[in-house]
């Protein structure tokens, strides 16, 4: 007979999964709400069918969720250093059509994402992505959405590779006491991931509509004039304007050159670029943002360098020149800017007018708008003053450390291999991977800080104690009957357990479906006295297997705007992509995973 307890925590459990569908408030606050029900219906009945409040909060302190914390701050040192974009750059830059755009991006970012979270990794890529699809001449809804997919799909392969994989792995042992590997998944998930690149580069073309961004940074009607020198010793010397990448960037135009033997005006594409070489850009602000970025570029006299902060204590901050101030009518180099204020002039707008010459010839006006590298400091002492109008920070102005680029993938290289090879566990390798990112300053503690989403862990924490009255109360063995009644068989069950994790993530979050259907896969696997290691493995795919939806996986939402997708650009795209892993899987698993019999207690 059903209990009490079995009927709350389904109808608890239920609830989330509507409301976490209907999106009726933030995830977080929905998934801690219906676990403090559970903790408020044990404190008042007593009853031993539910978890203890120590027990419902123990996901907390779950070993995966440490680690998927862990994580975000090692991928912000490779962000903040400009490290994936130097692993990735030096392919893309050769890319000249759309097929040999998604090539050289998706098969590097299907296997960088074994390695990372594909959350932050996806996010550091997408300016790389803007660039790419300007430089090829296609819009950037024909890559964005398979970067998604491509991270998805490379995730599937490693125990690393998504959050879901590794709160799965730690819940299983803790279940078995067997230790999972860290290329367990790799079986069904490399065959998968072929499969599914080979569809996508394949029909993208056909599926994939050219469509426009919400909001394009040419969008923005001020023009920033910006000065670069090409670093003598970088990567950009000897090559020419087009192989540089510098020919398309977006919302940015190479308005001249200019070097010691005279001015190169409209420069061509096939002009070579030599050391100390000065370039004047013209540009919207995120181009301008996005353009600092670029390796073998510095600012000219090395003014940035000069002042007297640290690099990792800058920023980037707009500032509007008002009829008080001290500079007035001088120019930048005249008026010695960056002595006055402890700041360094990057960019200089005059409304929609195109300025000539070098920022540092710039005479300045009342109303023009400077981008500044500048201390945090600068905004509050400035406030005060009377010399600007307006003072802002620019989003996503951090200053990176292009220098510290080889050593962030070194860092992490040495945490994929201790991993690995090692008999470190993966969240000790995580966690001196973070620590060593913050050491040598590839990140701050406040940028590493930052970089991790409390969202996403809250949520797994809380879905964590949901699944635990889910096997307290017998709410998952019941569930395991009735599935097994409809399916029927083990490949049938395992289909099912497949199938219902596929929906469930595409409804709510992976996280939350992937812990929630472990659960009842274990049930199912106890009912039908089998090794719960195939439901287990299913249960790890199919809660990665988000293809139809821009909710159903954060990559997903973090394109859907971007790219300028709508709703049914999902469905068509993601629909055969989602057969296409269900098929595989279901080939693989019971091959790699077969059905053995085993007395394992049900949960």
């Amino acid at each position: 007979m059903v209990t009490w307890e079995a009927w709350l925590t389904v109808i608890v459990a239920g609830s989330l999964l509507v409301c976490l569908a209907m999106r009726v408030a933030a995830t977080d606050l929905l998934a801690l709400m219906f676990l403090g029900l559970i903790m408020l219906a044990q404190e008042i009945s007593g009853s031993p069918l539910l978890p203890t409040a120590e027990e419902a909060v123990a996901g907390f302190g779950n070993k995966g969720l440490i680690t998927v914390a862990l994580l975000f701050a090692v991928v912000a040192g490779l962000e903040f250093t400009g490290g994936t974009e130097l692993a990735t750059g030096w392919l893309l830059s050769k890319a000249r059509n759309l097929f040999g755009a998604q090539v050289r991006l998706l098969v590097p970012v299907a296997t960088l994402s074994g390695f990372l979270n594909n959350t932050p990794l996806v996010a550091a890529l997408m300016p790389v992505v803007s660039d790419l699809s300007k430089r090829v001449s296609v819009s950037s809804s024909r890559l964005l959405l398979p970067l998604s997919y491509a991270a998805i799909l490379g995730g599937m392969c490693t125990i690393m590779g998504t959050s879901t994989n590794l709160i799965i792995k730690d819940k299983y042992e803790q279940l078995n006491g067997a230790q999972m590997a860290f290329f367990e998944p790799a079986a069904v998930g490399v065959p998968a991931a072929i499969v599914g690149l080979i569809y996508i580069i394949g029909c993208s073309r056909w599926l994939l509509p050219e469509r426009q961004a919400a909001v394009s940074v040419s969008d923005d009607p001020r023009q920033y004039t910006v000065e670069m020198e090409v670093d003598p010793t970088g990567p950009l010397v000897g090559r020419t304007l087009q192989e540089a990448g510098l020919r398309h960037l977006p919302g940015l135009y190479v308005a001249e050159i200019q070097r010691q033997d005279g001015i190169i005006a409209a420069a061509k594409p096939n002009e070579i670029l030599r050391a100390d070489d000065v370039l004047i850009l013209v540009g919207a602000l995120d181009s301008v943002v996005d353009m600092r970025k670029i390796r073998g570029l510095t600012i000219p006299d090395d003014q940035a360098r000069k002042l007297r902060v640290p690099t990792w204590q800058r920023t980037l901050v707009e500032a509007v020149v008002s009829s008080r101030c001290a500079l007035l009518g001088k120019t930048i180099r005249e008026g010695k800017f960056r002595s006055h204020y402890n700041a360094a002039v990057v960019a200089v707008a005059r409304g929609g007018r195109r300025l000539t010459g070098k920022i540092g010839d710039v005479r300045l006006e009342v109303g023009d708008v400077l981008l500044l590298e500048a201390s945090p400091s600068f905004l509050h002492r400035r406030r005060e003053s009377h010399d600007f109008y307006l003072v802002s920070t620019v989003e996503k102005g951090a200053v990176r450390r292009p220098e510290l680029a080889w050593l962030s993938i070194g860092v992490m290289l040495a945490m994929v291999v201790a991993a690995t090879l090692t008999p470190v566990s993966i969240m000790t390798s995580a966690l001196i991977a973070a620590i060593a990112m913050i050491a040598f300053r590839c990140c701050t503690t406040s940028e590493a800080r930052r970089s991790i989403d409390w969202s996403v862990l809250i949520v797994i924490g809380a879905a964590i104690g949901i699944g635990e009255s889910l096997e307290q109360s017998k709410a998952a063995d019941a569930i395991a009957n009735g599935m097994l009644s409809i399916a029927g068989g083990n490949l049938g069950s395992l289909a099912a357990i497949f199938i219902a994790t596929m929906i469930c993530t595409e409804l709510i979050t992976n996280n939350a479906a992937a812990v929630l259907m472990f659960t009842i896969a274990v049930s199912t696997a106890g009912k039908l006295g089998v090794d719960p290691a195939p439901f287990v493995i299913a249960v790890m795919i199919a809660a990665s297997a988000s293809f139809l939806t821009p909710i159903g996986y954060q990559t997903n939402t973090m394109v859907y705007g971007v790219g300028g997708y709508r709703f049914s650009d999902y469905v068509r795209f993601g629909f055969p992509l989602s057969i296409i892993v269900f098929v595989v899987s279901m080939l693989i698993i019971p091959q790699v995973w077969p059905f053995v019999p085993v007395a394992l207690p049900t949960p």
